[in-house]
């Protein structure tokens, strides 16, 4: 397993308005990017090369990565003038990935599911591609046959009626023979090309990945409850995160004595919170100031800006 796509070109549309200041795999959790921790995730699984999309906010990832690269990996950008979803962009990376399997990861999730069994399977099947299922994921229309490893459906696109549903991780192994499924320049969804293969007799495995955490970070609420989450013990299983990472208050940070923290809340480096200030629930980014007797509930305060008052469930 040498390289990855990472998607991180997607607009963030129910994050706003924390994503008109980051794209949202930029976003910070636990004090760092969110595609950094996919960054440590797919390095734990043997991953050294990174490749991303990008749309919205492209300059964001060259500020985050001024070299192109992560702790000496490589990372390859590649821009989308027009958003061209998830088979759009796989596709206009494809002379990228054409050395062999490479893992693609969804760039809005926070998991540390086990990759290599999906990848030892992806070998020894033969399979073209190889997506890693849950069966506790909130939405579940991937046809699968557990007994063959085999995906046969999609969203209930072929009409199966099958009685055996799995939801989608948005993590797959792919061969770089899928990209003959795909359309180059063509907006749509990666599913468009494996419902095609299938329909060509090509093999599409799955592999349960019931085991770890997987957390969609599409919205706000499950933004805030993966700072809680992510206190946990045990997680991530890869490379479990120091005091400093997990800690509600990054020792960079400033807080005042007479202010109030709780466990579900994350104060990140830079960031202030004043004399007298309440912060239960919330997410101060880097950078972020709390003013001196405010109350925050269920908030977040973006970089540069600072929140005043009494507020509950409100982004600054």
């Amino acid at each position: 397993m040498k390289k990855a796509f990472v998607l991180g070109a997607g607009l963030g549309t129910r994050l706003r308005p924390l994503t008109d200041q980051w794209p949202k795999p930029l976003i910070p959790v636990h004090h760092r990017p969110l595609m950094v921790r996919a960054f440590e995730h797919l390095r734990s699984a043997g991953v050294g090369e990174f490749v991303v999309n990008t749309h919205h906010l492209p300059e964001s990832y060259h500020q985050a990565f001024p070299d192109g690269t992560w702790e000496g990996c490589p990372v390859h950008f590649r821009h989308e003038p027009v958003l061209l979803e998830t088979g759009g962009g796989l596709a206009n990376v494809a002379d990228l990935l054409q050395d062999g399997p490479f893992i693609v990861y969804n760039g809005d999730i926070l998991t540390d599911v086990p990759l290599q069994p999906a990848w030892e399977a992806h070998l020894a099947q033969g399979n073209l591609v190889t997506l890693l299922l849950r069966t506790d994921a909130p939405v579940r229309n991937v046809a699968f046959d557990e007994a063959a490893g085999q995906v046969l459906d999609l969203r209930h696109s072929r009409r199966l009626n099958h009685p055996d549903q799995r939801g989608f991780t948005g993590l797959y192994v792919v061969s770089p023979a899928f990209f003959n499924y795909l359309v180059p320049g063509k907006i749509e969804s990666v599913v468009a090309g494996l419902l095609r293969a299938i329909e060509a007799g090509e093999r599409i495995g799955g592999v349960l990945a019931d085991t770890g955490a997987w957390l969609d970070l599409g919205d706000r609420s499950s933004y805030l409850a993966a700072h809680a989450a992510g206190r946990t013990a045990g997680f991530p299983q890869y490379h479990p995160w120091n005091a400093a990472e997990t800690a509600a208050v990054h020792p960079c940070a400033q807080v005042d004595p007479s202010a109030m923290v709780d466990a579900d809340s994350s104060v990140g480096p830079d960031a202030v919170v004043e004399a007298g200030a309440v912060v239960r629930g919330s997410v101060i980014w880097p950078g972020g100031r709390v003013a001196a007797g405010a109350v925050l509930t269920g908030c977040v305060v973006r970089c540069g800006q600072t929140a005043a008052g009494v507020l509950t469930g409100v982004d600054v």
